[in-house]
């Protein structure tokens, strides 16, 4: 099923059944052939795949997939909680359906600790990994906590007045695209209480602290400086920790600087996506 004329992204989206969950799924470019592995993204809490869809239209010369959390978007409830090794399993089942055998794992804030736990669940689909403006989970240096009160606070995705006031709050960094606030604000789609609820328990006790050593995958990690939600201290933990990762900071930049700082994101990411293969990497796919 393509986008309507109404969306305002240039991708296929359906709704799909996958591992016996409906989830709300796009894909950008898959039936183009190309050098690179399309991009299999998580996204932050909440958030549905509009919010991200302008990364996605940037990026042109590769693939790129995203699935709309359960009660999140345009994806149906969940019925039952879920936690990161099945919502894992269940995008591991996204990447069959459309015939995807390996993927650059990327995810921003609470998806970058999903990206984290698929890169480990799934190490044989997983080239390379980008983690922006996230943490090793639940064992991690929190923000500010009246920012982090407001990000938890669903009102944000209902109430426009509150977005547009807790706006810098929430997000900080400079917005050098004039207008850029009021467009992200209307991209979004409030999720159900229920898929709000469910994505914040699913990650309740988790952290990835003592497996980070173990991911072998090369890894670009990516903060904003004035992020006030996630300290850039947390990425320098992920970058110690993991051993193939660099951490790049955008010193003007907060918890949205994907988005606020549209060039200069798509520019690293392809800088790191685009350079060789290293040994094993290359070892791998020969």
């Amino acid at each position: 099923m393509t986008a309507s004329k109404d969306e305002p992204m240039s991708c296929e989206i359906s709704l799909e059944d996958v591992g016996g969950r409906a989830l709300r799924v796009a894909r950008w470019r898959l039936d183009r052939p190309g050098d690179h592995p399309p991009i299999l993204f998580f996204n932050g809490i909440g958030a549905n795949i509009e919010a991200v869809a302008p990364l996605a239209e940037k990026l042109t010369e590769r693939g790129f997939v995203m699935f709309d959390m359960p009660g999140t978007g345009e994806s149906p409830d969940p019925t039952v909680p879920y936690n990161p090794f099945t919502m894992a399993w269940t995008a591991a089942r996204v990447l069959d359906r459309f015939g995807i055998e390996v993927a650059d794992v990327m995810g921003v804030s609470w998806g970058g600790a999903m990206a984290q736990h698929f890169a480990l669940q799934h190490p044989g689909r997983t080239r390379r990994l980008v983690l922006a403006a996230t943490t090793p989970g639940m064992l991690m240096v929190p923000g500010d906590l009246s920012a982090i009160g407001k990000m938890a606070n669903p009102r944000r995705y209902v109430d426009a007045k509150f977005m547009n006031e807790h706006f810098a709050t929430l997000y900080g960094g400079l917005t050098k695209n004039p207008g850029a606030k009021a467009q992200h604000i209307g991209r979004l789609k409030p999720p159900s209480p229920r898929g709000y609820v469910y994505q914040l328990l699913a990650m309740l006790g988790w952290t990835s602290l003592p497996a980070l050593p173990f991911l072998k995958k090369e890894t670009l990690v990516m903060m904003g400086e004035d992020d006030a939600i996630v300290p850039v201290v947390n990425g320098r933990i992920l970058a110690t920790l993991i051993p193939n990762a660099r951490l790049e900071v955008f010193p003007d930049a907060g918890h949205l600087f994907l988005l606020t700082h549209p060039e200069e994101s798509a520019a690293m990411l392809r800088e790191f996506l685009d350079a060789p293969a290293t040994g094993k990497e290359a070892r791998r796919a020969a």
